[in-house]
């Protein structure tokens, strides 16, 4: 069986009427003569719906009773026992109801099809998986339901339904989406015409998208390589050198000139190297083109040229923008030699697609060009040419004595020592070696012998062939010597750099890792990163606005740390740096190495180690910038939540001493000695729990604020206990207490707050159980912190407890267990616990009771003056009788805590 065909009506937002377009559809259909029912769709109100579904087949709904609410849902077993030719299922990411047989209305629509029902839905575009955040941020709404994207885009066909804000405005206005009461407050938020506008966009933009995706599943099926200019694409290639960027902007400002269009940059590697590139310079590019909106690709190829055209096809280019040189024609015909420039090549071949040559001093070809030559060593080099000298001369001495001498003979013998020679010295002593092998042929073994004459013209042309085959076979021997070296060259440095990530990725600060990385990897004493300060960096170097010098600043180092300096620098730039290697990574970033100097084969490995340390010292910053911005959204959240608690949780205590006292001084009313006793005690009541909530409120704003200094000392448990217990029903606690339990590091006053907090929160949700304090074996724990041993303090109920998904939640603020009423306070006990225990260098932990509970485990350090394999000092136990009866005591006030 065929499977069926899925129509996907696509709209920016409710209400531009995709379930109307869908439902014409139907109508058009069945006014064919085609079978169509429909599956599932509402009119929600709205006149037009309704009237288009009359005259429609409908499937009858299944109902599902949930918390005893009859719920509708689609009954996909009656549709597919129908099996009409189509079916019109709205919302397509609709959420099916508990107890159906698959979670998603997608996935029930995926069964249709598989059945060959032809299938018509409808989709917002915020219910698309890859733009639920998006919108979010837009709308400030999130969406409750979603479909992945690569569900969607198997749609065999997608159709945009579209309006203009304003029509939908009005149509909101017009009472035609949502009820009249709901519609200001819909125009207000969701509806405003911005958010529509951003909506509409983005239904645009992903639609254009899938249209791409489908146009180039399309060329690349019929085998069509001819680019097709449907869409402005600019691609600009790199290869690696200071020009890149002049490129990138360049390619950009074309781009600006069209209205819409996408900039590529690509940097093809070669295959037989990389030793032309810039490792800082790709770095910047790559930033450069993510800056202007691009993207930044790199692809492999023998032929640069013929990589770049293969990529530009790829992506149905419109438009190349390569870089050539303005070096002169002995530069150019260098490169005509070794096949012709990259520019050229490129722009010979390119076909429908147009070329711009942008012209610079800075070298040729934007993918690629004459590669550096890989240097064979001073050493291997000074060998050569002293072979070059002495091998020719030790050859023919040797054929001297040879009995059958001839000139064939003495030719071979003499090109077997240049090969040799350019093994060894690479292609300069091999040529030498051969011109100086063809003086010796021609004088010991060409008639007449003994002088440079030739008799014969034939010997001539020998001696000639002879130098030609020598330097030919010179250049391919030196040649594939070099590209030997570089390719062990390039492995050993993938090799450092896959070990270089790897140790990054291990290492706790990621910079350090990577500098201790270099220092290893070069053999140096020491390597330092500097940058240069914001304000350096916004003023654009040279001095600061008060005409001070700016420096550099050291932000990390390994080993020997280098130090700054008024003379100038190892590179441009860098003045003020000392080593005796300078790399300067950007504008604003500076690597240092000292202890040895560097070959210059090293320092392209330098500039990849360097673009490492920028992009971790990145990652740092963004991390850094999120976790302030999440910093500042809770500190917002908090302020709105203390207002709130403010204007509804405060206002309950607050009634109640108006109510008490106002009727305390009334005039004209007598009460009796216990009335006022009961009016009194309402006040006092109300005072209290005024009192406590307003003092967490302010804690809880110190705590986010960073504004808690505890002042730490020796502290017994049996100190602040007392405290701690103040207000407590004496029949609710029970205190167990070893006698051994050593001194903590803690503030007294902070301590009572963090116990207070536990108890109160235990004999409020554990009623009818006793609450338990208690302390480890010897008041130790087994646990350590910052490799501190700690004493703990056990606080247990057997009430309720909390689910382990909660445990988390339960220290967040304002948050009360099962949602508990305003009247059990506004949420902020335990948080503040946590906040002046963490504050203290402790830990608040969470663990089920045996039994059923909840047991609290407060860890403090213990007080430096506790050995930790000693058992502590014996400290005399107070009567758990006498803890109990002072537990009315006034608490302890400390210096660190402006709250009780």
């Amino acid at each position: 069986m065929a499977r069926g065909t899925l129509r996907i009506f696509l709209g920016s937002a409710p209400g531009v009427g995709k379930t109307y377009a869908m439902l014409r559809e139907g109508h058009r259909l069945r006014s064919h003569g085609e079978d169509v029912v429909v599956a599932a769709a509402r009119d929600r109100g709205r006149r037009e719906t309704r009237e288009l579904l009359e005259g429609l087949e409908p499937i009858p709904v299944s109902q599902v009773l949930i918390d005893g609410v009859l719920v509708e849902g689609m009954d996909l077993d009656a549709v597919l026992q129908r099996s009409p030719v189509t079916a019109m299922v709205d919302e397509y990411a609709h959420q099916n109801v508990p107890g159906s047989r698959n979670p998603h209305r997608w996935q029930d629509i995926d069964e249709m099809l598989d059945a060959g029902i032809n299938v018509l839905s409808t989709l917002d575009v915020q219910h698309l998986a890859s733009l639920s955040d998006v919108v979010s941020a837009i709308t400030r709404v999130r969406p409750a339901q979603s479909v992945p994207d690569e569900v969607a885009r198997r749609a065999d066909q997608i159709q945009l339904v579209d309006i203009s804000p304003d029509v939908l405005r009005q149509r909101l206005a017009d009472g035609k989406i949502v009820a009249a009461d709901r519609i200001d407050a819909a125009l207000s938020n969701y509806f405003r015409p911005g958010n529509l506008a951003a909506l509409r966009e983005l239904a645009l933009l992903w639609l254009a998208d899938r249209v791409d995706e489908s146009l180039a599943s399309y060329r690349e099926g019929n085998g069509i390589d001819d680019s097709w200019l449907a869409r402005e694409r600019i691609v600009v290639g790199l290869k690696g050198g200071p020009e890149g960027e002049a490129l990138i902007r360049r390619g950009a400002r074309i781009l600006n000139r069209v209205n819409g269009g996408d900039l590529l940059a690509v940097h093809v590697r070669a295959t037989e190297g990389v030793a032309g590139e810039s490792p800082q310079a790709l770095e910047a590019q790559r930033r450069l083109v993510q800056d202007l909106g691009g993207s930044y690709h790199v692809v492999a190829g023998e032929d640069p040229a013929a990589a770049l055209l293969d990529f530009a096809r790829s992506v149905n280019a419109s438009q190349i923008v390569l870089g050539i040189s303005r070096q002169g024609k002995v530069h150019g015909l260098l490169k005509g030699l070794r096949g012709g420039a990259t520019g050229a090549r490129v722009a010979r071949n390119s076909g429908d697609v147009d070329v711009h040559m942008v012209s610079h001093p800075l070298g040729d070809g934007g993918a690629g060009g004459l590669r550096r030559r890989q240097d064979l060593g001073r050493a291997r080099v000074t060998v050569g040419f002293a072979l070059a000298i002495f091998l020719p001369a030790l050859l023919q001495w040797v054929l001297a004595d040879s009995p059958e001498k001839n000139l064939a003979t003495s030719v071979l013998v003499q090109l077997t020592g240049s090969v040799t020679v350019a093994l060894i010295g690479g292609l300069w002593p091999a040529i030498l070696a051969a011109l100086w092998s063809s003086l010796l042929v021609n004088y010991f073994s060409t008639p007449p012998l003994g002088n440079l004459a030739i008799s014969d013209s034939e010997n001539v042309l020998a001696l000639l062939v002879f130098v030609g085959v020598s330097a030919a076979v010179a250049t391919v021997v030196d040649v594939s010597a070099r590209r030997s070296k570089e390719a062990a060259l390039a492995r050993a440095e993938a090799t450092t750099l896959a070990d270089l990530s790897r140790g990054a990725a291990d290492a706790e600060d990621t910079v350090v890792g990577l500098l201790e990385q270099a220092v290893d990897v070069f053999q140096v004493r020491g390597a330092a990163l500097f940058s240069l300060p914001d304000d350096v960096e916004s003023e654009g170097g040279g001095t600061r606005t008060d005409g001070s010098r700016p420096g550099w600043r050291l932000v990390a180092s390994a080993g020997e740390i280098p130090s700054t300096a008024a003379g100038p620098g190892g590179a441009p730039g860098t003045a003020g740096i000392q080593g005796d290697n300078v790399e300067q990574i950007d504008a604003t970033t500076c690597l240092v190495l000292s202890g040895r100097v560097l070959p210059a084969s090293d320092r392209r490995l330098l500039g990849a180690f360097g673009v490492h340390l920028v992009a971790q010292l990145e990652r740092q910053r963004l991390l850094a910038s999120r976790n302030e911005v999440q910093r500042l959204a809770e500190s917002n959240t908090m302020r709105t939540s203390i207002l709130r608690a403010v204007s509804h949780d405060l206002r309950t205590p607050l009634a109640g001493i108006k109510l008490a006292v106002g009727g305390l001084r009334q005039q004209g009313v007598s009460y009796t000695a216990e009335e006022e006793q009961e009016l009194l005690a309402t006040i006092e009541e109300c005072s209290d729990r005024l009192d406590v909530l307003v003092g967490n409120l302010l804690d809880m704003s110190r705590i986010t604020s960073d504004a808690i200094v505890p002042l730490l000392r020796p502290v017994r448990w049996q100190e602040v206990i007392p405290g701690g217990l103040h207000g407590v029903a004496p029949d609710r606690v029970r205190a167990e207490l070893p006698a051994n339990m050593p001194e903590v590091d803690a503030d007294p006053g902070m301590l009572e707050r963090v116990i207070a907090n536990i108890v109160e929160n235990a004999v409020k949700y554990a009623p009818g159980s006793d609450v338990v304090l208690a302390g480890a074996a010897g008041g130790l724990s087994q646990a350590t912190l910052a490799g501190r041993p700690v004493g703990e303090l056990r606080i247990i109920d057997h009430g309720a407890g909390v689910p382990a998904e909660r445990v988390v939640e339960m220290f967040r603020p304002f948050q009360r267990l099962d949602d508990a009423s305003p009247a059990a306070g506004v949420g902020l006990g335990l948080a503040v616990a946590k906040g002046f225990t963490e504050a203290m260098g402790g830990r608040l932990t969470a663990e089920p009771t045996p039994g059923g509970g909840l047991t609290m485990a407060i860890s403090l350090p213990l007080s430096s003056g506790v050995p930790f394999d000693a058992p502590p000092e014996q400290a005399p136990l107070e009567p758990q009788s006498a803890i109990l009866r002072r537990h009315h005591a006034p608490p302890i006030l400390s210096s660190g805590t402006d709250t009780p």
